[in-house]
């Protein structure tokens, strides 16, 4: 922050929103850029401006994450994050938190100018920020109009529905934006990497089919908390395949239980999910996908691109938590 009384008298306020709302995750996003870099170099030594500058735009990441997270909850009304309130429940902050991830998403650009306004590169890094933020935002209104619109409405709910809340609402900054910036670092064009953004996009698919999966099955005490999807009427993976393949009674009782805070009726939904075998319907998308997924990568003509890939496969490959 610029350096003057009226700046100083905020500086405390500016920390505070920040530790509580920047740090508190896995930060693999952030990390995954610097991971990226060092495989795209091929085992070179790494100056320490690489490695500072690498860790910068992985600091971008989190702050565009955090930016996300802060209006998200906001949006949805959730109560916690990452194991504690959110933000705009905590005493003093409410609606302010909106400003607060105004501000969040507006420090990007100030550590982009800082560092790396003279790279050649520094133009793509701002247009890839905007465009990634942009989808982001477009897979958040997907998501609300499908989600909280009007009734409670369960033909909306379809596999196209679907993919493109997720494409753009997860897998774009999630799985393609870190990889983006360390192939911007390493002084290539993305025009020249359209397959590989795919891929990626295709991986963020997948990765947001598992966190649905395992907000239903995954064992709470390993996840970290327990799945409320059911509950919330979420336009989850789940929920899309039941609809595909149930009878006209399975469908009525969806109708009847799905999207009500009531734990007779998350039962219900998750005895439908049993009887149509999901969980095995599961196990053989995730099969599918992952040599699918192998099958593009081992396809990419540079070697050290296959192993950025193939390292954040390898990160979320049949995962519990």
């Amino acid at each position: 922050m610029a350096s003057n009384a009226s700046s100083d008298d905020l500086k405390p306020v500016f920390r505070e929103m920040l530790d509580y709302n920047v740090p508190g995750g896995k930060l693999n996003r952030g990390m995954s850029v610097i991971d990226s870099y060092k495989l795209l170099k091929e085992g070179q030594h790494l100056s320490e401006e690489e490695v500072f500058l690498g860790c910068a735009l992985g600091w971008c990441i989190e702050w565009l994450q955090a930016f996300f997270l802060v209006l998200d909850d906001i949006m949805d009304n959730s109560h916690t994050r990452r194991g504690q309130p959110c933000w705009f429940r905590q005493p003093k902050v409410g609606l302010i938190a909106v400003n607060d991830g105004i501000i969040l998403r507006n420090q990007i650009c100030r550590i982009l100018k800082k560092h790396f306004r003279d790279k050649p590169y520094y133009v793509d890094l701002l247009d890839l920020f905007n465009e990634v933020e942009f989808q982001t935002a477009l897979g958040q209104m997907l998501d609300l109009i499908t989600t909280h619109e009007g009734e409670k409405d369960l033909s909306k709910y379809q596999p196209p529905v679907y993919r493109r809340i997720v494409q753009y609402k997860t897998a774009y900054y999630s799985f393609y934006l870190p990889v983006a910036c360390a192939l911007l670092m390493s002084g290539k064009k993305l025009e020249s990497f359209v397959d590989v953004k795919n891929i990626l996009v295709e991986m963020g698919t997948y990765f947001q089919v598992q966190d649905d999966y395992l907000d239903c099955f995954g064992d709470p005490k390993v996840i970290g908390k327990i799945g409320t999807d059911i509950e919330d009427f979420k336009c989850s993976w789940l929920i899309v395949q039941a609809l595909e393949r149930a009878n006209e009674d399975q469908v009525k009782i969806l109708t009847e239980s799905y999207g009500r805070a009531d734990a007779d009726c998350v039962k219900t939904v998750k005895q439908v999910y049993r009887d149509l075998d999901l969980q095995n319907v599961f196990l053989e998308y995730e099969r599918v996908s992952y040599e699918k997924l192998i099958s593009s990568i081992e396809a990419q003509p540079s070697t050290s691109v296959q192993k950025v890939l193939k390292s954040f496969l390898g990160k979320i490959y049949k995962r519990q938590k």
